[in-house]
């Protein structure tokens, strides 16, 4: 079990095609942005998602939640908090705080489960588990 939260930091800005007539950002691009600092945090833990997919290994999305805290709008800067809480074995679930400065706009989680190229359920790859064990080793 891990013993601790593992957390990277990813920064988007709110493009005007994203926001609709009211000047907010349209709620469904938040799962494009949950997408966006996963694929990130995969880079940053040093296993690109295109070479999990290129050993045969996908992560399909099982779940989603978002709840939205505060509005965004066009042009603003925003940080995406991306967490792994808890140890994946044939699914994992990412956790994300999206803020703006220093307020919280939104909170969510998605849940995926690890499929190989036959699409059956299957436990992580070497390289993600052995990457996620060299962050959560005890100290």
């Amino acid at each position: 079990m891990l013993k601790t939260t593992a957390k990277f930091y990813s920064e988007i800005r709110v493009r005007y095609q994203e926001t609709d007539k009211m000047g907010v950002a349209y709620h469904g691009n938040y799962l494009t942005w949950f997408e966006f600092a996963r694929v990130d945090m995969l880079d940053q833990l040093g296993i690109p998602y295109i070479k999990m997919e290129e050993q045969g290994f996908m992560l399909p999305v099982i779940e989603a939640n978002a709840r939205y805290l505060l509005p965004c709008y066009f042009d603003d800067r925003l940080k995406i908090e991306t967490m792994i809480k808890k140890e994946p074995r044939v699914k994992i679930q990412v956790n994300y705080n999206i803020y703006r400065a220093d307020e919280k706009v939104c909170q969510g989680h998605t849940v995926h489960a690890f499929i190989d190229q036959n699409r059956k359920i299957c436990k992580p790859p070497e390289q993600f588990s052995d990457a996620l064990k060299n962050l959560f080793k005890d100290n």
